[in-house]
């Protein structure tokens, strides 16, 4: 059983950065690939960015590409998403979600509880 807990959610201007971090507790995320999702008030959840386990591959929603970076320490069980240029647009509760799927997969195991994102304009 995999434990995800993100941290590092905030209020920040338009234009400001932020970096989320999750952590896992419970197993190894070497094994994983790691996603971020978000989901605005009102809104259905959506895929950010998503990270395979040796960090070699990465995708990202058109929305955040060139702004958001995904990364991970698997010596540290964390992934992190560097946010960039925000948007109020980027307002939203960021979640963390992991699973051993594929890479094409949209189903993931295991999620953290999420941390609010504030971008004001």
């Amino acid at each position: 059983q995999v434990q995800l807990v993100e941290s590092g959610g905030g209020l920040v201007q338009t234009g400001g950065s932020l970096r989320l971090s999750c952590t896992a507790s419970g197993s190894t995320l070497s094994n994983y690939i790691m996603g971020w999702f978000r989901q605005a008030p009102g809104k259905e959840r959506e895929f950010v960015a998503k990270i395979i386990w040796s960090g070699v591959n990465t995708n990202y929603a058109a929305s955040v590409k060139g702004r958001f970076t995904i990364s991970r320490d698997n010596a540290k069980n964390t992934v992190y998403l560097q946010m960039n240029s925000l948007k109020p647009e980027d307002t939203a509760v960021y979640y963390c979600a992991a699973t051993t799927g594929s890479w094409w997969s949209s189903s993931y195991e295991y999620w953290g509880q999420g941390t609010q994102v504030t971008v004001s304009s």
